[in-house]
């Protein structure tokens, strides 16, 4: 039970830092929520959902935001620290 707890936990943390991160984008841009939407072909309270951290998206709807943007994918995921060293510091705390 508490190994899932702190799988849960982890992958909450990228969502909301890819939720950060979609949400700077995207006001840098002045797209409101409803026209990534539009853009993207998605509801409206499915991008709230990425941006809150709630969602999990495909690499499918992470390629298709990504275009509705006009930015690469590693943008959206800039936030979000892939590196050994991080991994190794959080299994540390766990």
């Amino acid at each position: 039970m508490k190994i899932k707890f702190i799988m849960e936990s982890k992958k909450e943390n990228f969502l909301i830092l890819f939720g950060e991160q979609l949400k700077d984008i995207r006001k840098n841009k002045n797209i409101s929520q409803e026209e990534l939407a539009f853009r993207s072909n998605f509801d409206r309270t499915y991008i709230s959902g990425l941006e809150c951290g709630k969602r999990n998206p495909t690499l499918k709807i992470l390629v298709k935001i990504a275009y509705s943007l006009d930015v690469p994918i590693s943008q959206l995921l800039s936030k979000i620290d892939f590196s050994k060293e991080n991994k190794e510091n959080n299994d540390e705390k766990d």
